[in-house]
């Protein structure tokens, strides 16, 4: 029988023994004394489980993850020590007793969080129960420290751009004039679901929700709404607004097929823009820029070149081509960025965006998606996710690019 460390869907103690490294070091430039990783996506980044609990990292020693539930599955799961959290109110005795070293000149515990997505309600909570502890935002090193991909994430990222490929595929080869969004949107997510995506993708950002994907037509991709990315499509209902709607197909208008897939926790984006019959022509001059943009971009995907750099060459391309209004959604809502990083979650770091003054580095893993919006007529684009390597870069997705022409009915 295979078990849980030799399955091939799963990270090994070693994987996991390094990030526990990197965020140490990262505490020690800090002067952090403990890291209470509280959010489940960085708990499962750091333990191989996403049981409910915490999971406390010195900074030095072994971490221990401490779990309220499920016990069981944690011990199974997990890639580092799993003990029992015990009583809320008694956290103070428990870090105390597997962690009696850490302390400070004034006994004072540093203690980290996630601020950024740590509720107030829980932190008060933690605040009440550690009275000793002085707090510190630790977010920014999280974020850092998930910046940079291992082999292992990267080829979890590459089966998701399988995936996506395929669904493509299958999206050119089934759509048809009449067809509803929702109808296509529900056979790439059946496609998606037999190759083991899990049904989600997660975001970090507060409010924000994404679904498989933003499949949608004409003007119903244009509609805006408040998802922070350049389209969000008409949705189903006023209480999810975004992606397909009931909105039938139509000949010679953009198909936005953007989709994403998440396999064993990773995820890609990818979109395409297809068109049964043909695209009025100032749509199809966009979309050509649209590649232009991307092909422009490509050539700075190279260690050392600051991501804002790359946001503004695409903003000064857009409005050399007269499109500045039309790039990255339309009006008041136009969103500031031209790509973002991507991994278990859909907006990680680093951004594309002005004041965003990180440098691109090997293990970075980012999703670039040029496109523009034309209020009643429908949103045209294509994006990308590549690996940043040494040299230069590696694109994931592996779908055919172009614009996507399908034959009419006619």
């Amino acid at each position: 029988m295979m078990t849980n460390e030799e399955h091939p869907m799963n990270t090994n103690t070693f994987e996991h023994k390094k990030r526990i490294e990197q965020l140490q070091e990262k505490m020690k430039e800090k002067g952090i004394h403990l890291f209470l990783v509280t959010q489940n996506v960085d708990i499962y980044y750091i333990t191989g489980s996403m049981q409910t609990g915490y999971a406390a990292v010195p900074q030095e020693g072994e971490p221990i993850f401490l779990v309220k539930r499920s016990y069981e599955r944690a011990v199974t799961e997990s890639k580092i020590r799993v003990e029992r959290m015990g009583s809320f109110r008694q956290l103070e005795e428990t870090i105390a007793g597997f962690f009696p070293h850490l302390s400070s000149a004034d006994g004072k515990i540093r203690i980290a969080l996630e601020y950024d997505v740590l509720p107030v309600q829980q932190f008060e909570r933690l605040q009440a129960v550690l009275p000793q502890a002085e707090w510190a935002d630790g977010s920014v090193i999280f974020r850092e420290l998930r910046m940079i991909k291992s082999p292992f994430e990267v080829a979890r990222i590459r089966m998701a751009a399988i995936a996506a490929h395929r669904a493509l595929v299958e999206a050119a080869n089934i759509v048809r004039p009449g067809m509803m969004e929702l109808a296509l949107i529900a056979q790439i997510e059946h496609l998606f679901r037999m190759q083991g995506h899990v049904g989600m993708m997660r975001m970090r950002g507060y409010n924000q929700e994404i679904i498989t994907g933003m499949v949608a037509s004409g003007d119903a991709a244009a509609e805006p709404t408040y998802f922070d990315g350049p389209a969000g499509g008409r949705g189903l209902t006023p209480a999810a607004p975004q992606g397909a709607s009931r909105k039938v197909i139509g000949e010679n208008e953009p198909i936005l097929v953007d989709i994403g897939c998440c396999i064993d926790g990773y995820v890609i984006d990818q979109t395409r823009t297809l068109v049964i019959g043909k695209l009025d022509e100032d749509l199809e001059a966009a979309y050509d820029v649209s590649e232009q943009i991307l092909r422009e971009t490509e050539k700075n995907l190279v260690p050392g070149t600051v991501c804002e750099s790359l946001y503004a060459d695409a903003l000064q391309m857009a409005q050399d081509a007269g499109l500045s209004d039309h790039f990255m959604g339309y009006g008041e809502d136009q969103v500031k960025f031209l790509g973002h990083g991507i991994g278990m979650e859909i907006d990680e770091w680093p951004v594309l965006a002005r004041g965003f003054k990180q440098k691109l580095e090997p293990g970075m893993v980012i999703a670039i998606e040029p496109k523009f919006t034309f209020p009643g007529r429908g949103v045209v684009g294509i994006e990308n996710t590549y690996l940043i390597t040494k040299d230069g870069y590696e694109r994931l997705t592996t779908a055919p690019e172009g614009l996507i022409r399908i034959k009419s009915c006619d």
